[in-house]
């Protein structure tokens, strides 16, 4: 149900003095009962340390942008798509009109007018699935666009070279965009989902996506240098694994994300997802489980799990697997609503940072309806590996209130904040060790329907926190689609 990402961040630099420290007083137990994993430190009542949201603006992409429900999300708002970006001082953002039509926006940051431009392509089926992601290729200048695929051939189109490197010489005009290909410009992919680009520390734009379907697929990568190259599979779908009395022989991976930290490190979190629903305790749940860990030191030739063990090499017969050691960091039984690729980043030290969420044993230990159990329980989680190696887990105190996904954003500082369903922000401070969360954005007014996208690469720019959302509407009825601008710490 979602996407990876692949993008590169460099070390950062620390803003100024870190927050304050705050002693967290934890509760007696100090542990939230049945939550089926790691140990989760409960929040104590003690005052914030928290960093602060700070709104900047809002702005208009579409007063009428497409609107239908699929799969509890909107297709323009699927959190797991990379709808907005930004490169040399302007911004990108695409969706789809009222109309159907691929539309592509631009403007120059902080407060520029936006651009608008419409491209030949109409979205083919109302399945959210099939978003739309933008890629740039720092050699060339180049904006790369895919969109509507889902277990399907994708559709690709790549602008003119130099378009994004020197955007003010350039008019903002559908005639920079070449046609619109089923191919990566002749590589054939075969059908995919979940279509993401990211650039490499060395330059590169890579490309990730999922081959097969849910439940019996795997992911792969391609990579452009001026051309495209298919780098090929590097996680199996097969093996076994064995819940609730059931086997199941197939699954596929959902990354949280694909991020590429200090020393060029690629980090990867993942969930699994089995092919055989009987590995649940009831047919209304979820079989997703377990959240996982591995990294690679070579642009995502090679993977590693958290001891630096080779698990798998891409394009080769050693692939990721179930059965590769050393790569859950949380268990959790497929009976949870655990959501699959929800969001990761990483920070200055290279220690990786996730967003996860399901409903705590506390509620139930045997969800017969996911979306519903996620709406009425759901909670969302901070799991984030410290300097000794070890992985610390703390629940936020804020109730999801929706089946969607959240997005974890890191500031200069490490500080870290959660975008969840409704653009609503938690955040917590580094210098409480992340215990101090607090709700510093209630969204009051923005009307948002569920998920929403943010753009990591402004954040890694200037600190400024653009989320794309789309206001909620009913039945097909057109709705707006903004961005609002937050400064985060």
């Amino acid at each position: 149900m979602s996407a990876p990402r692949i993008r590169y961040r460099p070390a950062r630099r620390h803003a100024g003095p870190a927050p304050r420290l705050v002693l967290a007083v934890l509760a007696a137990s100090g542990v939230l009962a049945g939550s089926g994993g790691l140990a989760v430190p409960a929040l104590a009542a003690v005052p914030a340390a928290a960093p602060t949201v700070t709104r900047l603006g809002d702005t208009q992409l579409d007063p009428a942008a497409l609107y239908f429900v699929s799969y509890d999300g909107l297709v323009n708002n699927a959190s797991y798509a990379d709808g907005i970006i930004s490169h040399a001082g302007y911004q990108y953002a695409a969706w789809y009109t009222s109309s159907r039509h691929a539309t592509l926006a631009r403007r120059q940051l902080p407060g520029g007018a936006w651009q608008t431009l419409r491209l030949p392509h109409q979205l083919s089926t109302n399945d959210s699935h099939n978003s739309i992601s933008l890629g740039v290729s720092p050699g060339d200048g180049r904006l790369h666009v895919a969109m509507d695929t889902h277990d399907s051939d994708i559709h690709y189109v790549r602008s003119e070279a130099g378009l994004v490197s020197a955007p003010a010489a350039a008019s903002w005009t559908a005639s920079r965009f070449g046609p619109v290909q089923r191919t990566l410009d002749g590589v054939a992919l075969g059908a995919m989902t979940y279509p993401q680009f990211r650039v490499a520390p060395n330059g590169r734009l890579q490309f990730s996506y999922r081959t097969g379907r849910s439940g019996n697929g795997s992911n792969e990568l391609a990579e452009y240098d001026g051309t495209w190259r298919r780098l090929g599979r590097w996680q199996s779908a097969t093996g076994g694994y064995t819940a609730n009395g059931a086997t199941s022989t197939t699954r596929n991976m959902y990354l949280h994300g694909l991020t590429y930290g200090p020393g060029g490190r690629l980090h990867a979190a993942f969930t699994w997802r089995e092919g055989n629903a009987a590995v649940t305790c009831h047919p209304g749940g979820l079989t997703n489980h377990d959240t996982g860990y591995l990294h690679s030191d070579d642009a995502g030739r090679t993977w590693r799990n958290g001891t630096g063990a080779v698990v798998g090499t891409t394009g080769s017969g050693n692939l990721v697997s179930i059965s590769s050691p050393g790569l859950v960091v949380d268990p959790l039984p497929p009976n949870h609503a655990l959501i699959n690729q929800e969001s990761q980043d990483v920070d200055s030290t290279g220690n990786p940072h996730l967003a996860i969420s399901y409903v705590p044993g506390r509620f139930t230990s045997c969800v017969t309806d996911y979306p519903s159990a996620r709406r009425a329980n759901g909670r969302a989680f901070h799991l984030h590996r410290t300097g000794s190696g070890a992985w610390r887990k703390t629940e936020l105190p804020v109730p999801l209130n929706a089946m969607g996904r959240s997005q974890l954003v890191l500031d200069a500082a490490d500080n870290a904040y959660v975008v969840l369903p409704y653009g609503r922000i938690a955040a917590a401070s580094r210098a409480s060790g992340y215990t101090d969360w607090t709700l510093r954005f209630d969204a009051a007014g923005l009307g948002a329907f569920g998920e929403v996208l943010v753009d990591r690469t402004r954040m890694e720019s200037d600190g400024v926190l653009s989320v794309m959302y789309q206001r909620a509407s009913t039945g097909t009825t057109p709705s707006p689609i903004r961005v609002l601008d937050l400064r985060l710490g």
